[in-house]
C-alpha cells in the first residue's frame, strides 16, 4: 500500500508539472522523478527477493522429487527382494538399486556363513577396476558389527577404522539386522576428496538399503532352515528317508538312461540297543553322529547319505559298480569300528550292498536286495560286508544266494 501511495504521489507530481510553469513545475517534476526512482529501487529489491524465494521453492520441489524417486526405488527394491531365492539374487537386486541411488559410490554385500564365524563376500559393484573388497571378513575385526551400529571409516578425517578397510577409500558400514540377529554387512565406499562428508550425507539412504536387505536375508535364512528341516535328519544332519526315496528314483532313472551303474549300501549299527542300555541314549546319539560324520568324510560329494530309520543308514552311490561299492563299504566298516576307542564302547556296523543293473533291475528291488544282504551280514556274525548276488544274464528276477565281500 505504501508503494501504491508513493506511485500515486508520483503521478500527481507529474500531472502538476505538466499543468504549471516555472519553478513549481520544476519542483513537481523533481518530486515525480524521485518517487519514480524510489519505487524502481523498491521493485528491484523485492523482485530479487521474489526470485530468491522462487529459486528456494524450486529447490524444495526438486528435493521433494528426488526424495520421492528414492522412496519409489526403495519400494521397488523391497518388492523385488521378495522374489529373491538366495544371497546371489538378493545381491543382484541390491547392486541394481544402489547403482541407481548412489551412482558415484562403490559397494559390497557380506553375508554370514552357516557357522556364523565369518562373513563372505556375496556381491560387489564398482565403476572402477581397482575396487577390491576382501573376499571374507571376521566379526571381531569390524566396528560396525561389534557395536551393532553404522560406522564411518574415514582415514582422512581421523576416524577409527576397521582392520578390513578397503585400500585408501573411505567407507560407511551398516550391519543388517532383523529379529534381533545380524545377517550381514553393507559397505559403501568413496575415494572423493570430501568422501567423509558425502558418506555422512547418504547415511539415511544406506540405512534404508540395509533395512530392506536385512529383511530379505532373514527371509532367505528362514526358507533355508525350513528346507533343511524338511530334507535333513536333525540328529545326524543326513538326508531323511523321504528325500532318499525321491533321490533314488531320480538317480536310477538317470543311470538307466546313461547306461551307468548305481549302487546302494544299507548300513545297520550292531547291537545298538545294548549300547543305549549300557551307556545311555546320549552316548548312542553321539555314536550315530560320529558314524554319519565318517560317512560324509569318506564318500564322494555326489553320493547321497540318508538316515533310513533308527540306527539304519542308506547310501546311494551313482556311477559306482558293485565291486567298487563293496570296497568302499569295507573301508567304511573299518572306520566305523575305529570309533570304538574314542567312545569307550564296542562300535561296529554291518553292510549290505546291491547294484543296478548287476544285482537289481531298478528302484523297486535294489533297496530290498541291499536289505537282504544286510540281513545276511547280521546272520553271519555282524561287522561285515555282504553283497547281493549278481543277476544271471537276461534274467530280471533273481534272489538266490548272498555272497560275502570279505
Amino acid at each position: 500500500m505504501t508503494v501504491h501511495a508513493i506511485q500515486a504521489v508520483c503521478a500527481g507530481c507529474a500531472l502538476g508539472a505538466c499543468l504549471t510553469e516555472g519553478m513549481p513545475s520544476r519542483i513537481l517534476a523533481g518530486l515525480a522523478a524521485a518517487t519514480a526512482l524510489f519505487t524502481l529501487g523498491v521493485g528491484i529489491r523485492y523482485g530479487r527477493r521474489a526470485v530468491a524465494e522462487l529459486d528456494g521453492h524450486l529447490a524444495l520441489v526438486a528435493e521433494a522429487g528426488a526424495a520421492r524417486a528414492q522412496v519409489e526405488e526403495l519400494f521397488a527394491m523391497t518388492d523385488m527382494l521378495q522374489a529373491a531365492d538366495d544371497h546371489e539374487d538378493a545381491g543382484a537386486v541390491l547392486m541394481a538399486s544402489a547403482e541407481r541411488l548412489l551412482p558415484e559410490m562403490d559397494g559390497a554385500l557380506y553375508a554370514f556363513n552357516h557357522s556364523r564365524d565369518r562373513l563372505d563376500l556375496a556381491r560387489a559393484w564398482s565403476r572402477k577396476d581397482d575396487f577390491a573388497p576382501p573376499p571374507a571378513l571376521f566379526p571381531e575385526s569390524c566396528w560396525a558389527l561389534k557395536r551393532g551400529k553404522p560406522h564411518l571409516n574415514d582415514r582422512a578425517g581421523g576416524s577409527l577404522c576397521c582392520q578390513h578397510r578397503i585400500g585408501d577409500a573411505s567407507t560407511i558400514e551398516v550391519p543388517m539386522m532383523a529379529r534381533g540377529q545380524v545377517f550381514g554387512l553393507l559397505v559403501l565406499a568413496s575415494e572423493a576428496e570430501d568422501a567423509g562428508r558425502r558418506l555422512q550425507d547418504v547415511t539415511r539412504i544406506v540405512r534404508a538399503l540395509a533395512d530392506s536387505m536385512s529383511l530379505a536375508l532373514s527371509n532367505i535364512a528362514l526358507r533355508e532352515k525350513l528346507r533343511t528341516q524338511s530334507l535333513r535328519d536333525p540328529l545326524t544332519g543326513l538326508y531323511n528317508r523321504r528325500y532318499m526315496e525321491d533321490a533314488l528314483e531320480r538317480y536310477i532313472n538317470l543311470a538307466q538312461r546313461t547306461g551307468t551303474p548305481i549302487s546302494v549300501l544299507m548300513i545297520d549299527l550292531d547291537n545298538f540297543k545294548r549300547l543305549n542300555d549300557e551307556h545311555g541314549h546320549a552316548k548312542g546319539d553321539a555314536v550315530l553322529r560320529d558314524v554319519a560324520g565318517q560317512l560324509v568324510e569318506t564318500l564322494r560329494p555326489s553320493d547321497v547319505i540318508a538316515r533310513y530309520g533308527g540306527e539304519e543308514l542308506l547310501v546311494i552311490m551313482p556311477k559306482c559298480g558293485l565291486e567298487h561299492a563293496a570296497a568302499k563299504a569295507e573301508l567304511l566298516r573299518q572306520r566305523v569300528e575305529a570309533l570304538s576307542a574314542a567312545h569307550g564302547a564296542q562300535v561296529s556296523a554291518s553292510f549290505g550292498v546291491a547294484s543296478v543293473p548287476e544285482t537289481a533291475t531298478g528302484a523297486g528291488d535294489v533297496v530290498t536286495m541291499a536289505d537282504s544282504a544286510l540281513y545276511a551280514a547280521k546272520q553271519g556274525g555282524r561287522n561285515r560286508v555282504v553283497t547281493a548276488p549278481r543277476r544271471a544274464r537276461g534274467d530280471d528276477k533273481s534272489a538266490p544266494r548272498l555272497a560275502a565281500a570279505n
